[in-house]
């Protein structure tokens, strides 16, 4: 970067400073005015006044002051509510140098935004400012078609530490790229790609007297001639060389404004002054200069001189003299000689793959040298294929392994001259070492081709002209000059001509491959020993896949007589298949049947056995040989004949005797010869019969059983218990026989004995039609046996016993909670469900039950409690967390207690987890943590969920799922994408209805490459009307409705109106008009000639409007 012109604040002359600009000349116009460079044209400053009537401006950077070696930020604030995306910033010095490409360690450029304000703030950093950074800055904001600019001054004062010695030679170079100073605020980028000519001797020129002497508009013209790059620094000392016009009192002859001297030359400075008597100092920068061998000081009478020998860039600066209070002051410039290139580029020819060096000779050591291909700079990347050497004034450009596109120009220049030189890379003659030979490969064996060539080329190969592409099933190989085509398991289809074709060689080596197979018989889907099963009476069409290349000849026969290919039992051939048809098989068609396979590969033979079945006789008559009260036992012998086919089982029917209706008793097969009927009318006659299965069908049915009438006593009762005891009875209960019977049920009979006895005694000597009866009289103490019986007509049942002795003695009865299974465990449901729980329990007599919640009473306004004398119920109509707690329930009989607890978890879907972090990103893997959720739902947390978004996109997808540690790995992401990552927790209930999302995100970034993203405009999709499909000429009928389309697109979506000879149609119930995804209709409810004319559509939008018509006549049809 260039060193900063040092500012003349310290000089005090009186006479006033020239005005900023001079008057227009004759028929001139504004550009003839005196502008400096970073002020902006006059077009320019146009421009900013129209674009700083626009909002995008919250708070635009303000002029400022800083010392040299101080900082200064820049602050600009746009504010972001209308806007869909962050605005596009741009910081420029002067009217054309954009910022962005200079910053570095003297410049820094930072944004931020501000989530609840919307506000965008874009920083400029300036750090350890110089004298040159002083001038005229410009900030510009857009955002689609809205823009704003801004301009504000930057002033750079002095230090107030003594003056140091400043280097102000860089002012007007060049600063090259990758030194130090590179990217800092000069103007070397605005000829980067200044066209660099041979240099011509030319005179010697004072650009001092150049720019003093021009007309302002012709600055930039002289700048950009004499290369000078800061004309802004050369202007402000041209506006303190015009100031210095003040007569002075000491000196009758002061320094011309300006010296420029080369690279090693000698400069003279001289003075005359009016008093030889008064004290001369010469200074330098400031600084005061000695005499010495580079310096030389002369006096010849009033003149005092300064000689500086062999000048270098170090001596470019300002130069002043003091003779008292006075000084009078100069500026030297000190001109680089241009660098010339004394050996030329020479046209080279090589081959592809050799190294190719093109090397030049220069004037001076290490001097910058550019390198160009057909006009575009070659850079000296790492990961460029282009290497360029320096070797002291010997520059040399090295393409390790050329290829045919590295054909091109190359050019070489410096700042004093140029040279070129042609590279032509052609391909070296293809030699076959080893051409492809033909070969004959049987059917799913290895299919190998392999060539060699003379060079390292690659290729393609093709069959049939066709190329060939490598696949799961197709293997190319290329190593070295060697190429491979493998197919591991060839198949019909790859016979054929192959070719492989050398890339960029116009040559082939073909060869031809044979595909052989020999003939085979695909018998898999037939049956055990090739067996075939046909039904009787059906036709048989059997299909054998056959293969074999050539299609092989195909045989049928039967023992020694061959099959023909008509009749009824014939032979069918096709290409890949035989058939064997026989129309209507009969039992004797049963047997073998040979097919034979010929070809030139071989030979292929099987034998086919044919069997034909049929259903089987029906069985004999079945006998009932025991009956129930709703049941009976039948059996029956199997039938003589099964058909062919083994007996799969037997279908059962019954009717009543008198009916004619018979009743399928099974739907699965009896496998049996014996069967159980069931649910039959006690007194009702039945008669039973018999059909048998095979594979073909179902016989007919057998003939009739001999009827039977069903007729039973009951079933014993059923839950014979106690239901109570004094000291002189005992209550029992039960329950009616399960099975009562055609008879009915006409009561029971209550027996009992006292233990040790066999005698029974009964107990209500009349039938008790009642489920419970008291036994009276028992003596205090006694142990009795009870037992029931139940009585119908046909007698009486089995007797139901009590299975312990009863002991007659009123007895307290312990309290028990039986606990459901269900609720020894944790219940658990989730918010919003109900909880119903039946507790039972027993005890006598009279048990008290009491609930209480976590040790204190239960609010029975939130839960209801229902207490019987043998349960209690618990009932929360919609359950809540808070509901959630151990329940102590307590039943009380006199002194006794028995006490259970019931734990109740009522659940939900847990919260979000807690911070996620993006801990590591490496290669194509990011590493995530994350902390458990503050609330898990009342369940415990079962894993979570990972999900990904692209930045750009934002469109999620779960990467894992059911996830139970709190970090993970996130593997094969895209190189270049940017990723957001959330999480969800997961418990019984489900996921957490929200996620946690990283607050930053993660970039996929290549190694040692840090990919820039491109800035993409917002596309405009504004579009004025536009008939896709215009109005078609339409004829009518009369009376029936008709309908006019067209299409119609725009954006904003247009406003569509309709009009009949130009005049607007509304509000005619006789039309009806329709719009939908920009198809417009008008219907024309039952037209009559008067509505023929023309018709209009017209759409219309902000941007415009479109119309198109058409022309409808209406036919009248006459009766």
């Amino acid at each position: 970067m260039p060193e900063p012109t040092k500012k003349d604040e310290t000089e005090n002359e009186s006479a006033p400073p020239p005005p900023e600009q001079t008057t227009p000349q004759e028929g001139g116009n504004e550009k003839g005015k005196v502008w400096s460079l970073g002020e902006g044209a006059p077009e320019e400053s146009e421009k900013r006044d129209d674009s700083q009537r626009s909002t995008l401006f919250v708070e635009k950077p303000q002029s400022g002051t800083v010392s040299v070696g101080g900082n200064i930020t820049f602050i600009a604030k746009v504010e972001a509510k209308d806007l869909l995306r962050k605005p596009n910033v741009k910081w420029f010095k002067g009217k054309w140098m954009d910022l962005a490409s200079k910053a570095g360690k003297h410049l820094q450029l930072k944004e931020s935004f501000e989530r609840h304000t919307k506000i965008h703030t874009f920083e400029m950093h300036i750090i350890k400012a110089k004298e040159n950074y002083a001038g005229n800055y410009r900030c510009e904001v857009s955002y689609k078609d809205k823009f704003d600019s801004c301009s504000f001054d930057l002033e750079v004062t002095e230090s107030s530490q003594a003056a140091q010695s400043i280097d102000i030679r860089s002012a007007f170079k060049r600063s090259g790229e990758g030194q130090e100073d590179a990217g800092e605020l000069d103007f070397s980028g605005l000829l980067k790609r200044r066209e660099v000519k041979q240099q011509e001797e030319e005179p010697e020129v004072d650009v001092w007297d150049l720019l003093k002497n021009a007309n302002p508009s012709e600055y930039e013209k002289i700048a950009f001639q004499y290369g000078i790059t800061d004309l802004r620094g050369m202007l402000k000392r041209l506006k303190r060389m015009r100031r210095e016009v003040k007569k002075s009192a000491a000196f009758a002859k002061g320094l011309d404004p300006a010296y420029q001297v080369d690279k090693g030359g000698k400069v003279r400075f001289m003075v005359e002054l009016a008093d030889p008597t008064v004290e001369l100092k010469w200074y330098k920068n400031g600084q005061e200069i000695r005499p010495s061998a580079k310096y030389i000081f002369e006096h010849k009478g009033n003149q005092r001189i300064l000689f500086i020998n062999n000048c270098s860039m170090t001596d470019d600066a300002r130069y002043y003299v003091t003779a008292g209070d006075e000084k009078c002051s100069t500026e030297l410039f000190v001109r680089d000689p241009p660098i010339l290139v004394t050996k030329g580029l020479e046209d080279t020819n090589t081959y592809v793959g050799e190294r190719v060096e093109l090397s030049c000779e220069v004037s001076e050591d290490d001097a910058n040298v550019k390198w160009f291909r057909n006009g575009v700079e070659l850079t000296n990347d790492p990961k460029s294929r282009y290497r360029i050497k320096v070797e002291g004034k010997k520059h040399t450009l090295i393409i390790e392994e050329a290829a045919k596109n590295d054909t091109a120009t190359y050019s070489v220049m410096t700042t004093g001259g140029q040279s070129e030189a042609k590279l032509a890379v052609d391909l070296r003659p293809l030699k076959i070492s080893l051409a492809l030979e033909d070969q004959t490969v049987r059917l799913g064996q290895e299919i190998h081709l392999k060539c060699e060539i003379s060079e390292n080329v690659e290729g393609k190969w093709y069959k049939n002209g066709q190329l060939i592409e490598a696949s799961d099933r197709v293997k190319l190989y290329h190593k070295g000059r060697i190429h491979r085509f493998v197919i591991p398991a060839s198949a019909v289809d790859d016979e054929g001509e192959y070719m492989f074709v050398p890339d960029a060689y116009n040559i082939n080596i073909p060869c031809k491959v044979h595909i052989v197979d020999p003939p085979k018989l695909h018998l898999d889907g037939l049956g055990e020993n090739n067996t075939v099963t046909v039904v009787a009476g059906s036709k048989l069409r059997l299909e054998i896949p056959i293969t074999g290349e050539p299609t092989p000849k195909v045989v049928w026969s039967r023992g020694d007589k061959g099959i023909t290919d008509s009749g009824r039992i014939r032979a069918e051939t096709y290409p890949d298949s035989s058939c064997l048809v026989i129309d209507t098989a009969e039992r004797e068609d049963s047997g073998p049947f040979r097919i034979t396979l010929k070809n030139e590969a071989g030979e292929d033979t099987a034998l086919i056995n044919i069997k034909v079945v049929d259903v089987p006789d029906p069985p004999q008559a079945p006998n009932v040989t025991e009956v129930g009260e709703d049941w009976c036992i039948m059996t029956w012998e199997p039938p003589a004949n099964d058909g062919g086919s083994p007996i799969l089982g037997y279908f059962i029917e019954r009717k009543k005797k008198q009916s004619s209706r018979w009743m399928r008793l099974n739907f699965e097969l009896c496998k049996e010869t014996t069967f159980e009927p069931k649910k039959m009318i006690e007194g009702v006659a039945y008669e039973v019969r018999v059909f048998a299965v095979n594979a073909i069908g179902t016989s007919k049915p057998s003939m009739p059983s001999k009827s039977f009438v069903p007729l039973a006593v009951t079933s014993p009762p059923t839950l014979l218990a106690v239901d109570g005891v004094t000291d002189t009875s005992v209550t029992m209960k039960w329950r009616p026989p399960d099975q009562i019977g055609a008879a009915g049920l006409d009561g029971y009979v209550v027996e009992y004995c006292f233990e040790g006895t066999d005698e029974w005694i009964v107990a209500n000597p009349e039938l008790t039609d009642k489920t419970k009866f008291t036994i009276n009289g028992l003596p205090t103490g006694s142990k009795i046996l009870v037992r029931v019986k139940a009585v119908n007509a046909a007698g009486e049942s089995e007797p139901r016993y009590h299975p312990q002795p009863i002991l007659v003695k009123e007895v307290i009865e312990p309290p028990k909670i039986r606990l459901p299974r269900h609720l020894k465990q944790t219940y658990t449901r989730r918010v919003g469900e109900t909880v119903n729980l039946v507790i039972p329990f027993q005890g006598r007599p009279r048990a008290k039950v009491s609930w209480q919640k976590n040790g204190s009473p239960i609010d029975k306004n939130e839960i209801n409690i229902r207490n019987t004398e043998n349960d209690t119920i618990i009932f929360i109509r919609k359950a809540e967390r808070g509901h959630s707690g151990e329940y102590d329930m307590t039943v009380e009989v006199e002194n006794l207690v028995d006490k259970a607890t019931i734990d109740i978890q009522i659940v939900d879907r847990p919260g979000p987890p807690e911070i996620v972090t993006i801990e590591d990103v490496w290669g194509e893997n990011v590493n995530l943590s994350w902390k458990p959720p503050k609330d898990d739902g009342n369940a415990a947390i079962t894993g979570y969920t990972i999900q990904k978004a692209d930045k750009k996109s934002m469109e999620w997808f779960t990467v894992i799922e059911h996830y139970h540690r709190t970090s993970a790995t996130i593997n094969e992401l895209i190189i270049g994408n940017e990723y957001y990552f959330r999480v969800f927790a997961e418990n019984m209930c489900g996921l957490s209805e929200d996620a946690t999302m990283t607050k930053e995100s993660a970039l996929i970034a290549k190694d040692g490459k840090v990919y820039k993203y491109p800035v993409y405009d917002d596309f405009d999709f504004s579009e004025r009307p536009l008939f896709t499909q215009p109005l078609v000429n339409t004829f009518a009928i009369a009376g029936y409705n008709a309908t006019l389309n067209c299409s119609v697109r725009g954006n904003p979506k247009p406003k569509i109106t309709w009009l009949k000879n130009k005049v607007l149609i509304m509000n005619d119930p006789r039309y009806r008009m329709f719009s939908n995804q920009g198809v417009c209709t008008l219907e024309i409810r039952k037209p009559s000639p008067y509505d023929g004319g023309t018709y209009t559509c017209r759409a219309v939008n902000e941007l415009g409007e479109a119309e198109v018509d058409c022309k409808l006549e209406v036919k009248v049809i006459p009766q």
